[in-house]
Protein backbone atom coordinates (compact mmCIF):
# COMPACT_ATOMS: atom_id res chain seq x y z
CA UNK A 1 0.00 0.00 0.00
CA UNK A 2 1.21 3.62 -0.87
CA UNK A 3 1.76 5.44 1.87
CA UNK A 4 -0.48 8.41 -0.31
CA UNK A 5 -3.52 6.07 -1.60
CA UNK A 6 -4.29 2.73 -2.89
CA UNK A 7 -1.83 0.63 -5.12
CA UNK A 8 -3.06 -2.02 -7.47
CA UNK A 9 -1.27 -3.86 -10.14
CA UNK A 10 -2.70 -4.04 -13.64
CA UNK A 11 -1.80 -6.41 -16.58
CA UNK A 12 -1.92 -4.48 -20.16
CA UNK A 13 -1.88 -6.64 -23.36
CA UNK A 14 0.10 -5.78 -26.47
CA UNK A 15 0.94 -7.29 -29.27
CA UNK A 16 5.21 -7.97 -27.75
CA UNK A 17 3.12 -10.12 -25.15
CA UNK A 18 1.53 -8.96 -21.67
CA UNK A 19 2.59 -5.81 -19.38
CA UNK A 20 2.67 -5.49 -16.13
CA UNK A 21 1.61 -2.13 -14.58
CA UNK A 22 2.27 -1.29 -10.24
CA UNK A 23 -0.12 1.81 -9.90
CA UNK A 24 0.27 4.12 -7.09
CA UNK A 25 -2.63 5.94 -6.93
CA UNK A 26 -3.34 9.55 -4.59
CA UNK A 27 -6.70 10.90 -3.27
CA UNK A 28 -6.74 13.85 -5.62
CA UNK A 29 -4.93 13.46 -8.45
CA UNK A 30 -3.49 16.03 -10.59
CA UNK A 31 -1.54 13.89 -12.84
CA UNK A 32 -1.03 10.68 -14.45
CA UNK A 33 3.10 9.75 -14.93
CA UNK A 34 4.09 6.32 -16.32
CA UNK A 35 7.64 5.33 -15.96
CA UNK A 36 9.53 2.10 -17.00
CA UNK A 37 12.62 0.57 -16.55
CA UNK A 38 15.99 0.48 -18.57
CA UNK A 39 16.79 -3.05 -20.33
CA UNK A 40 18.40 -5.27 -18.03
CA UNK A 41 16.54 -3.97 -14.83
CA UNK A 42 12.84 -3.59 -13.07
CA UNK A 43 10.20 -1.42 -11.70
CA UNK A 44 12.01 -0.99 -8.40
CA UNK A 45 15.10 0.34 -9.61
CA UNK A 46 16.02 2.78 -6.64
CA UNK A 47 15.85 6.25 -8.80
CA UNK A 48 12.58 4.68 -9.68
CA UNK A 49 11.14 4.44 -6.72
CA UNK A 50 12.25 7.76 -5.50
CA UNK A 51 10.93 9.76 -8.29
CA UNK A 52 7.48 7.46 -7.16
CA UNK A 53 7.59 9.14 -3.67
CA UNK A 54 8.60 12.21 -4.77
CA UNK A 55 5.58 12.39 -7.63
CA UNK A 56 2.78 11.14 -4.68
CA UNK A 57 3.52 13.57 -2.70
CA UNK A 58 2.68 16.80 -5.26
CA UNK A 59 -0.60 14.45 -6.00
CA UNK A 60 0.55 12.52 -8.93
CA UNK A 61 -1.07 8.91 -9.77
CA UNK A 62 2.42 6.97 -10.67
CA UNK A 63 2.32 3.83 -12.95
CA UNK A 64 5.62 2.17 -13.28
CA UNK A 65 5.72 -0.56 -16.01
CA UNK A 66 7.39 -4.06 -16.41
CA UNK A 67 7.70 -4.24 -20.33
CA UNK A 68 6.72 -7.60 -22.02
CA UNK A 69 10.04 -8.50 -22.57
CA UNK A 70 11.16 -8.64 -19.28
CA UNK A 71 8.01 -9.85 -18.66
CA UNK A 72 9.22 -12.90 -20.59
CA UNK A 73 12.43 -12.64 -18.57
CA UNK A 74 14.72 -11.32 -21.33
CA UNK A 75 17.30 -8.62 -21.22
CA UNK A 76 16.86 -7.27 -24.83
CA UNK A 77 14.31 -5.26 -25.59
CA UNK A 78 14.20 -6.03 -29.09
CA UNK A 79 13.90 -3.63 -32.28
CA UNK A 80 12.46 0.16 -31.36
CA UNK A 81 9.90 -0.35 -33.37
CA UNK A 82 8.25 -3.70 -31.97
CA UNK A 83 9.13 -1.95 -28.42
CA UNK A 84 7.74 1.29 -28.92
CA UNK A 85 4.25 -0.55 -30.43
CA UNK A 86 4.33 -2.28 -27.10
CA UNK A 87 4.58 0.70 -25.06
CA UNK A 88 1.79 2.92 -27.34
CA UNK A 89 -0.84 0.26 -26.65
CA UNK A 90 0.18 -0.27 -23.09
CA UNK A 91 0.52 3.50 -21.86
CA UNK A 92 -3.30 3.34 -23.81
CA UNK A 93 -4.77 1.16 -21.56
CA UNK A 94 -3.00 3.15 -18.07
CA UNK A 95 -4.77 6.07 -19.72
CA UNK A 96 -8.53 4.57 -20.13
CA UNK A 97 -8.24 4.39 -16.41
CA UNK A 98 -7.61 7.77 -15.73
CA UNK A 99 -9.10 9.53 -18.77
CA UNK A 100 -9.48 13.09 -17.11
CA UNK A 101 -5.86 13.58 -16.23
CA UNK A 102 -2.89 15.44 -18.02
CA UNK A 103 0.04 12.66 -18.70
CA UNK A 104 3.97 12.45 -18.82
CA UNK A 105 5.77 9.40 -19.48
CA UNK A 106 9.59 8.45 -18.76
CA UNK A 107 12.10 6.14 -17.53
CA UNK A 108 15.46 4.96 -16.58
CA UNK A 109 18.04 4.11 -19.79
CA UNK A 110 16.51 2.22 -22.45
CA UNK A 111 13.10 3.00 -20.77
CA UNK A 112 14.12 6.88 -21.61
CA UNK A 113 14.47 6.07 -24.69
CA UNK A 114 11.24 4.47 -25.65
CA UNK A 115 9.57 7.41 -23.64
CA UNK A 116 11.36 10.03 -25.93
CA UNK A 117 10.28 8.27 -29.11
CA UNK A 118 7.34 7.91 -28.65
CA UNK A 119 6.02 11.20 -26.58
CA UNK A 120 4.13 12.74 -29.58
CA UNK A 121 2.35 9.69 -30.06
CA UNK A 122 1.41 8.43 -26.77
CA UNK A 123 0.05 12.34 -25.96
CA UNK A 124 2.70 13.03 -23.22
CA UNK A 125 2.80 16.30 -22.71
CA UNK A 126 6.58 16.06 -20.99
CA UNK A 127 8.83 13.25 -20.72
CA UNK A 128 10.99 12.70 -17.31
CA UNK A 129 14.38 10.64 -19.05
CA UNK A 130 16.63 9.32 -16.24
CA UNK A 131 20.34 8.03 -17.28
CA UNK A 132 19.81 8.67 -20.72
CA UNK A 133 22.09 6.63 -22.43
CA UNK A 134 23.70 8.96 -25.03
CA UNK A 135 26.25 6.04 -26.75
CA UNK A 136 27.30 2.73 -26.01
CA UNK A 137 30.45 2.57 -23.24
CA UNK A 138 33.34 3.98 -25.38
CA UNK A 139 31.38 4.20 -28.34
CA UNK A 140 30.86 8.30 -28.44
CA UNK A 141 30.05 8.23 -31.89
CA UNK A 142 26.88 6.34 -31.87
CA UNK A 143 25.26 9.45 -30.45
CA UNK A 144 21.62 8.90 -29.54
CA UNK A 145 21.42 12.30 -29.19
CA UNK A 146 18.87 12.92 -31.85
CA UNK A 147 16.00 10.87 -29.66
CA UNK A 148 16.06 13.67 -27.44
CA UNK A 149 15.68 16.37 -30.13
CA UNK A 150 12.86 14.20 -31.79
CA UNK A 151 10.87 13.88 -29.02
CA UNK A 152 8.80 16.80 -29.73
CA UNK A 153 7.84 17.52 -26.24
CA UNK A 154 9.93 19.06 -23.19
CA UNK A 155 12.49 16.58 -21.78
CA UNK A 156 13.83 16.52 -18.50
CA UNK A 157 17.11 14.67 -18.51
CA UNK A 158 18.83 14.01 -15.29
CA UNK A 159 22.03 11.80 -15.77
CA UNK A 160 25.01 11.66 -13.40
CA UNK A 161 28.63 12.65 -14.31
CA UNK A 162 30.22 9.33 -13.85
CA UNK A 163 27.80 7.55 -16.58
CA UNK A 164 29.60 5.37 -18.78
CA UNK A 165 26.99 6.03 -21.12
CA UNK A 166 27.89 9.73 -21.74
CA UNK A 167 25.93 13.11 -20.70
CA UNK A 168 23.15 14.44 -23.15
CA UNK A 169 24.50 18.40 -23.89
CA UNK A 170 22.26 20.59 -22.33
CA UNK A 171 21.04 22.04 -25.90
CA UNK A 172 19.26 18.21 -27.11
CA UNK A 173 16.88 18.77 -23.63
CA UNK A 174 14.55 21.27 -22.30
CA UNK A 175 16.37 21.16 -18.87
CA UNK A 176 19.60 18.41 -17.92
CA UNK A 177 20.28 18.14 -14.29
CA UNK A 178 23.99 16.65 -13.92
CA UNK A 179 24.36 14.99 -10.55
CA UNK A 180 27.93 14.70 -8.94
CA UNK A 181 29.14 11.50 -7.91
CA UNK A 182 26.49 9.69 -10.09
CA UNK A 183 26.75 6.58 -12.30
CA UNK A 184 24.62 5.13 -14.50
CA UNK A 185 22.48 3.88 -11.86
CA UNK A 186 21.81 6.90 -10.32
CA UNK A 187 21.68 4.97 -6.99
CA UNK A 188 23.79 7.15 -4.63
CA UNK A 189 21.46 9.84 -3.68
CA UNK A 190 17.98 8.92 -5.42
CA UNK A 191 16.36 11.01 -3.09
CA UNK A 192 17.68 13.76 -5.21
CA UNK A 193 16.48 12.43 -8.59
CA UNK A 194 13.25 12.57 -7.10
CA UNK A 195 13.51 15.79 -5.75
CA UNK A 196 14.59 17.00 -9.68
CA UNK A 197 11.55 15.37 -11.35
CA UNK A 198 8.74 16.83 -8.89
CA UNK A 199 10.34 20.14 -9.67
CA UNK A 200 9.96 19.68 -13.02
CA UNK A 201 6.57 17.98 -12.89
CA UNK A 202 4.81 20.18 -10.53
CA UNK A 203 5.34 23.20 -13.27
CA UNK A 204 4.81 21.21 -16.38
CA UNK A 205 1.84 19.51 -15.19
CA UNK A 206 -0.23 22.75 -14.41
CA UNK A 207 -3.35 23.04 -16.37
CA UNK A 208 -1.74 26.73 -17.32
CA UNK A 209 1.04 25.45 -18.58
CA UNK A 210 -0.22 22.89 -21.23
Amino acid sequence: MSPAGASVTVELTTAQGPAVAEIDEVADPRFLLVLTHGSAGGVDAPDLLAVRDAVLRIGGVVARVLQPFRVRGGRAPGTPARQDEAWEALVAGIRERYPELPFAQGGRSNGARVACRTALRAGARTVVALAFPLHPPGRPERSRAGELRAAGVDVLVVNGDRDPFGIPRAADAARLVVLPGEGHDLRKDPARVGEVVAEWLDVRMRPDSA
